[in-house]
């Protein structure tokens, strides 16, 4: 078990590292790290680049989570290990794709916030329950106008996941970890909300309709 462990968490790590934001950067020539909130996810890329970028970025980033837990799924089909042993190592495949997005080593360990690599796992943990956290996280950040709050609606539907179709007591621990390390993560995002300064989501399609006009 302690080997699959680790070998789960490498691969995850590896995968989490390849950034959406790279080949955005590849195509307009732009390295968001040193632009708008200074890092690397998707919704840096909507704020500098526009929303269309960003969506690039996003979709990029939630794929590499979606097919790193598919693959090890699929590479756990045919093994002997108990059902609740599999839910595990797919939940610490997953957990390694959200580090290596957050903590990539080429970036000096400070990447993005792995909302969307969060999203991928989740949608290929369980893709009914995976979609209905992506549609709630819109839906709370067109309600409030902040992103961060739909990340925190997204993180409960990932805690349903891990309680149910999940088994055993590991994958919950790590939807805990995941948590706290989001909330971390976005520590600077709450603190702008509080003083009026966070981006919001309309600011960004806003951005982007004056660019075009």
């Amino acid at each position: 078990m302690f080997s699959w462990i680790v070998i789960a968490l490498i691969i995850g790590y590896i995968v989490g590292c390849m950034h959406g934001s790279l080949v955005a950067q590849l195509l307009t020539g732009v390295n968001i790290k040193k632009e708008g909130v200074k890092n690397s996810g998707a919704s840096n890329a909507a704020i500098v680049l526009g929303w269309k970028y960003g969506a690039l970025v996003a979709f990029l980033d939630i794929l590499k989570g979606a097919a790193a837990v598919w693959v090890f799924r699929w590479a756990l089909h045919a093994s002997s290990l108990s059902e609740e042993t599999v839910w595990a190592l797919l939940f610490v495949v997953g957990a390694g794709v959200v580090v290596g997005h957050n903590f990539p080593f080429y970036m000096r360990f400070n990447g993005g916030k792995g909302t969307a690599a969060v999203i991928g796992v989740m949608l290929a943990l369980d893709w009914k329950l995976g979609l209905a956290g992506l549609l709630l996280l819109v839906g709370a950040a067109l309600a409030t106008n902040y992103l961060v709050a739909g990340v925190l609606v997204l993180y409960a539907t990932f805690f349903a996941i891990a309680w149910w179709p999940a088994e055993g007591g590991l994958p919950l621990f790590i939807a805990a970890a995941l948590f706290a390390m989001a909330v971390f993560k976005h520590t600077e995002n709450i603190s702008r909300i509080a003083n009026g300064t966070e981006n919001k989501v309309s600011s960004v399609f806003r951005k982007k309709a004056e660019g075009s006009s």
